[in-house]
């Protein structure tokens, strides 16, 4: 039997991961050729499937945040795909239903599928059929338990165009939560470029969050000598917010840096950045140093922080 180290399985996961999604076109904007995202299919074939469904056992049954859940199903009812009828036990309580709209939706969906996966498997001798069945159930035994919350996003490297989407959202998203101005969306560019023309693939990595298709959030880690790597540029989109997503995204790069040696993790930081300062806080950094200075148009307090590793 081969026996593989650590890196050959995740990377041997990691390629799995890429064949199937791309097998089933889960990477497609619409999922099976519609105009559904992923995260509206799977709801709508739940409460297709389901009675007396309520929100709360939705969010439990897919492992969706609640607030996300429950953006996606007032887009849902807003398209006129389902509706929320009162019980007539507990008025209290309101059940997901489809509605006519939301019913033909679903058929149109569950059709597809079927096609699908039967022209998959029209492809494939019936001992084929039956080792992919058996080896399926296998993964589903072995990883069911670890599996009970499943995140609405998927994080990938970067590609080219990214840099692009992380040096705008950075200039939109401060320029509007505080006001900073232009030479902060420099500043960011700056890193950017920097990332990109002295890239080491070996002890550097950018990881971006995709969430339905649309780019949601960016962490980079970046040497700074063989023993220290900086955290740099952590963004989450306020759409994203509240699903875990930044604490996620600062864990990666906590492994990633000890994976790779490092002996210590720094970032920079300022005192009004409340949100990401918890985040960094919870996850072992300390605040080793600050400085007060004016940048991007106010009057801050820099922080520096560090995580011994």
């Amino acid at each position: 039997m081969t026996k593989f180290n650590s890196e050959d399985r995740i990377a041997s996961i990691r390629r799995f991961n890429r064949f199937f999604t791309r097998k089933l076109g889960v990477l497609r904007e619409g999922l099976l050729h519609s105009t559904y995202s992923l995260s509206e299919s799977r709801i709508i074939y739940e409460i297709a499937n389901r009675d007396n469904l309520i929100a709360a056992e939705l969010s439990k049954e897919l492992g969706l945040d609640a607030g996300y859940l429950s953006r996606i199903l007032d887009r849902l009812e807003q398209q006129g795909l389902i509706q929320k009828v009162h019980s007539e036990l507990d008025a209290r309580q309101r059940f997901l239903q489809l509605t006519k709209e939301g019913e033909k939706a679903f058929k149109l969906l569950d059709d597809r599928s079927r096609e699908e996966i039967s022209e998959m498997l029209s492809r494939l001798s019936e001992q084929d059929q039956e080792q992919l069945l058996q080896a399926m159930h296998t993964v589903q035994q072995v990883l069911g338990e670890e599996l009970k919350y499943s995140e609405p996003y998927v994080l990938r490297q970067h590609e080219p165009g990214d840099m692009g989407w992380v040096i705008h959202m950075h200039g939109r998203q401060y320029a509007e939560e505080y006001g900073w101005d232009e030479h902060f969306e420099a500043l960011v560019a700056q890193i950017c470029s920097d990332f990109i023309n002295n890239y080491d693939p070996n002890k550097e990595r950018c990881w971006i969050a995709e969430m339905d298709g649309q780019i949601v959030g960016s962490v980079f880690v970046v040497k700074e000598s063989e023993e220290f790597a900086k955290l740099r540029l952590l963004l989450v989109d306020p759409k994203a917010r509240g699903l875990g997503l930044g604490t996620r995204l600062v864990d990666e790069c906590i492994r990633f840096a000890r994976r790779k040696g490092y002996k210590s993790l720094v970032l920079w930081t300022n005192s009004v950045l409340e949100s990401a300062r918890n985040i960094y806080r919870n996850a072992g950094f300390k605040l080793v140093a600050e400085e007060p200075h004016h940048s991007y148009g106010h009057d801050l307090v820099g922080e520096t922080w560090e995580l011994s590793l």
